[in-house]
């Protein structure tokens, strides 16, 4: 049995971008993108999804982000959740076109022992941190679900949210990493082409093109209460992935309701030993029309923006609907404490420091949360 995903994108006719994506969007009018900028709290449909991201509605970007702006000050108010991620293990079974970690690639790699990540976690609560994400590459045998659970368990005093951006799990894997105090996963699809799929993924478990969108519902059926999605900006058009990500997020919500959903929106960045002749550019306008689209389709989603965008971006970007944003980050494994200690994943832009972020944004007027979770109000009498 497929997943609920992959039956909606089937269902809309998305499974694979399409030759003439371009002429989904091609009868759609000024008038059309005004009208769902004014009726900003409509349901979700996918025709409202392509209005928003078509090509006429990036000549109304200005009123998309003055919505999107509103929007979120109603629903989220002047404030900006801050994480850092954690990267355990650079190893990866996988050979991914576009990832530094490719196991073909010769780099440094390095693993983190449970001890080692507990320090390296310890330096970034000292910043500040309350919501930590832990990252690995697909090493399964060192970076298993009882090693992330013994880690998660250690790490449960210092934190008070606890996620993972691993390797796919089924939902018995998920389900005990839920109950070790893991929060929540993000997994990016990376393309939701189906046929383009076997072209990044040359080999190893990642080209499971099915088995990746089924463990998001996996988790979210295990009881993780917050699920990220999003794909890798430069792989595929950018409208045809984000118009799978709108679908996915949306199919999410109605079938596992009382799961938090967030969409990320990861650019391809330089990377070891990657050489993107075939990457497919995606401009600051685009992204801004992405997030802002986005933010008005689903008024309570959190949009996540990473250390991948250069600093000047990030900060205007904020008014367009974002709830998180990572600072600080470093992308290999041991980087907090040893900027050496092994390859990154790729390299982030914005190097300022969680302080300078967070000075950043309180002047800007809004607040920086360190944590949007407590586990006192899982607590009862």
């Amino acid at each position: 049995m497929s997943s609920l995903i992959y039956q909606a994108l089937v269902e809309n006719g998305l499974e694979s971008c399409p030759e003439d994506i371009d002429s989904r969007f091609k009868s759609i009018t000024t008038a059309d993108v005004r009208k769902e900028i004014a009726d900003r709290f409509a349901p979700f449909s996918v025709r409202r999804a392509e209005v928003l991201l078509s090509p006429a509605a990036r000549g109304e970007l200005e009123a998309m982000a003055q919505a999107a702006h509103e929007i979120t000050l109603q629903r989220f108010g002047k404030t900006i959740a801050l994480y850092a991620p954690l990267y355990v293990s650079n190893y990866c079974c996988n050979q991914c076109l576009y990832c530094g970690f490719n196991s073909t690639h010769d780099i440094h790699r390095s693993r983190l022992t449970v001890d080692e990540a507990v320090k390296e976690a310890e330096i970034i609560a000292a910043e500040g941190f309350g919501d930590l994400l832990l990252v690995s590459g697909e090493d399964p045998r060192y970076a298993s679900v009882d090693y992330f659970c013994e880690l998660t368990t250690r790490l449960r005093e210092i934190f008070d949210t606890i996620s993972i951006e691993i390797y796919p799990l089924q939902h018995d894997g998920y389900k005990k990493l839920f109950d070790a105090g893991v929060d929540g996963m993000t997994l990016y699809q990376e393309t939701y082409d189906e046929s383009l799929f076997p072209f990044y993924h040359k080999k190893g478990p990642k080209a499971n093109y099915q088995g990746r969108l089924q463990a998001v519902e996996d988790a979210a059926a295990a009881g993780m209460r917050q699920i990220g999605v999003g794909s890798l900006l430069g792989l595929n058009h950018w409208r045809y992935e984000a118009l799978c990500t709108a679908l996915h997020a949306a199919t999410i919500m109605k079938n596992f309701w009382r799961t938090r959903v967030s969409v990320s929106f990861p650019r391809m960045r330089p990377a070891s030993g990657v050489n993107p002749e075939w990457l497919k550019p995606v401009d600051d306008h685009s992204l801004a029309q992405l997030l802002a689209a986005l933010r008005i389709l689903f008024p309570d989603m959190g949009l996540v923006l990473s250390t991948r965008e250069p600093a000047e971006l990030r900060d205007s970007l904020l008014p367009f609907g974002l709830t998180r944003i990572s600072a600080g980050s470093k992308t290999n494994p041991g980087g907090y404490g040893d900027e050496d200690a092994g390859e990154e994943q790729f390299k982030i832009a914005d190097e300022r420091s969680p302080a300078e972020v967070a000075a950043m944004l309180k002047s800007k007027g809004y607040d920086p949360v360190w944590k949007d979770w407590d586990s006192s109000f899982l607590t009862t009498a």
